[in-house]
C-alpha cells in the first residue's frame, strides 16, 4: 500500500506541478485575449442575465432548470472547503501574496468558465429520458467528432471516480471533523444525518438539486460574507496594510515571522494558483455539466451567467476569507486549513466566530456533495447509459457515512490527482474548440449591436 501511495504522490506532484498550472493559466489567458477581455468587460451584463434567469421559462424553452439554478448548482459544487480551508492553506504556505495570484487565476478563469458553458449548451444532447445532458465529454464528441470520443470517455472516467473522493467522502469527512470539534457529535452520526439529507434531495434529480442549491447557496454565501465583512469592519485599521502585503509579497519573498516559516515568491505563485483553481474549478470541466441543463437557447447568455461563478467564488468569497486571516494577524500563528480561518474569525468575534465557520463549512460541504453527485451522475450516464443512474445514486448515498468515519488521506490523494487529470482532456478541447467560442461570441454581440 505504501508503494502505491508513493506512486500516486509522485503522479500528483507531476499533474499538479508547474506545467499544469501554466497550462490552466495559459488557456485562460488565451481565451481572455481571444474574447477581447469580454468576460471582465461584460461582468455587469452577466449579473443582469443571472437576475433575469431566476424563474423557469416554461415548456417552450430547452433545458430542465432556470439559468439562475444552473449557476447555483455549479456554485454549490465550487463554493466549499476551498473557500475556507483552501484559502487558509494558500496563505499559510505562500504568504499573503498567494491571495494576489488567486485573483489573477479568477480573472483569466472567467474566460475559461464562460467558454466551457458556451460549448456545453452548444453541443448538449437530449437523453432517452428527455433531459438535456452536456459537458466536456459531449462537446468533445459532438464538437471535435467521433474520433475524439475516447478523450471525452477519459474525462468521464476521471470525473466519475474523482467525484466520490473530492465531492463526497472528503466533504463528509470535513463536516464530521468540524462538527465533532465544535459540537461533540460523533462522526458516524454526522454521516447518517448527511446521508439522509442528501438522499432526500437526490430522489428529485437535477430539478430538486437546482431548487435546493438556489435556496441554500445564496443564503450561505451572503451569511458568510456578512460575517466576514463584520470581522473586517472590526479590523478596519489593518486593511490598508493587509492589501499592501498582498501586492508586495506577490512579487517579493516574505520572511519568517511568528509560526510562519517564510515563503519565496514561487510559493506565493504556486499555492495561490493551485488553491484558486481548486476553489473555482475553472478549467476542470465540472461546472459546464450543470450549465448544460439550463433553460436557454443562447449559449452566449448561459456562458455569461456561468462566468459569474468564478467571480463570486474567488474574487468575492475567497478575498473575504483571505483578508480576515491577514488582518487578524493569525496567518503567522503556525496553523493551517479550516483551523486557521476559524481562529481568525474567533479573534474578532470571541465565542461566536469559530461556530460561524463550523456552520458555514458544514453547509458548504453539504451543497458540494449535491453538486458533485450531479456531475458524477452525468459522467456515469455518458459511459453506461441511463440504466446506471439508480445504482450510482445508491452507491453515492452509501459512500457518505463511510467517508465520514474513515481516515481519507489516501482517498484525498487519489481524488486530487484525478481532479487534475480531468482538466487535461477539457483543456485540450477548449483550445481546439476555441474558434467556435470566438465565432459564436462575435455573432451574438454583432446581432445585439444591430438590434440596438
Amino acid at each position: 500500500m505504501d508503494a502505491v501511495s508513493t506512486l500516486i504522490s509522485q503522479i500528483n506532484s507531476l499533474v499538479w506541478g508547474p506545467p499544469m498550472l501554466v497550462l490552466i493559466l495559459g488557456v485562460g489567458l488565451f481565451l481572455s485575449l481571444g474574447l477581447k477581455l469580454m468576460p471582465v468587460l461584460q461582468l455587469g451584463s452577466g449579473f443582469r442575465l443571472m437576475w433575469q434567469g431566476r424563474k423557469s421559462t416554461g415548456a417552450d424553452s430547452d433545458g430542465e432548470i432556470p439559468p439562475f439554478q444552473a449557476l447555483m448548482t455549479s456554485l454549490s459544487a465550487t463554493v466549499g472547503t476551498g473557500n475556507i480551508a483552501g484559502v487558509a492553506t494558500a496563505v499559510f504556505l505562500g504568504g499573503p501574496g498567494a491571495l494576489f495570484w488567486m485573483w489573477l487565476t479568477a480573472l483569466v478563469g472567467m474566460a475559461t468558465k464562460y467558454s466551457e458553458a458556451v460549448l456545453a449548451v452548444r453541443f448538449r444532447e437530449v437523453d432517452e429520458r428527455g433531459e438535456h445532458v452536456g459537458g466536456p465529454m459531449y462537446y468533445i464528441r459532438n464538437g471535435l467528432g467521433r474520433k475524439w470520443a475516447w478523450l471525452g470517455g477519459m474525462f468521464a472516467v476521471f470525473a466519475a471516480i474523482a467525484s466520490f473522493g473530492i465531492g463526497n467522502t472528503v466533504q463528509a469527512n470535513s463536516v464530521a471533523d468540524v462538527i465533532e470539534a465544535s459540537f461533540g457529535l460523533p462522526h458516524w452520526l454526522t454521516g447518517i444525518i448527511l446521508m439522509a439529507l442528501v438522499g432526500a434531495v437526490l430522489i428529485g434529480g437535477i430539478r430538486r438539486i437546482g431548487q435546493v442549491a438556489s435556496a441554500l447557496v445564496p443564503l450561505m454565501a451572503i451569511s458568510y460574507l456578512l460575517a466576514g465583512l463584520l470581522v473586517l469592519a472590526i479590523n478596519a485599521a489593518e486593511i490598508p496594510a493587509a492589501l499592501t502585503m498582498v501586492v508586495e509579497h506577490a512579487f517579493s519573498p516574505v520572511a519568517a515571522k511568528g509560526g510562519f516559516a517564510g515563503a519565496a515568491v514561487w510559493a506565493a505563485i504556486r499555492f495561490g494558483i493551485a488553491r484558486g483553481i481548486f476553489s473555482n474549478e475553472a478549467g476542470l470541466g465540472s461546472a459546464p455539466i450543470a450549465h448544460a441543463a439550463a433553460q436557454t437557447r443562447s449559449p452566449i447568455n448561459q456562458g455569461m451567467v456561468a462566468m459569474l461563478g468564478t467571480f463570486i467564488d474567488t474574487i468575492i468569497i475567497c478575498t473575504i476569507t483571505g483578508l480576515v486571516i491577514i488582518t487578524s494577524g493569525t496567518w503567522t500563528a503556525g496553523i493551517s486549513g479550516a483551523e486557521l480561518t476559524s481562529m481568525a474569525f474567533a479573534e474578532a468575534l470571541p465565542g461566536v466566530g469559530n461556530y460561524l465557520v463550523t456552520i458555514a463549512l458544514a453547509v458548504f460541504a453539504f451543497t458540494t456533495i449535491l453538486g458533485w453527485s450531479f456531475y458524477g451522475e452525468r459522467c456515469i450516464e455518458f459511459l453506461f447509459g441511463v440504466k446506471a443512474i439508480l445504482p450510482y445514486r445508491i452507491a453515492w448515498i452509501i459512500a457518505i457515512p463511510v467517508g465520514a468515519t474513515l481516515n481519507l488521506g489516501f482517498v484525498w490523494l487519489v481524488a486530487d490527482t484525478l481532479n487534475a487529470m480531468m482538466a487535461l482532456p477539457n483543456l485540450i478541447a477548449l483550445l481546439l474548440l476555441s474558434p467556435v467560442v470566438f465565432r459564436l461570441t462575435r455573432e451574438h454581440f454583432a446581432k445585439q449591436q444591430a438590434s440596438d
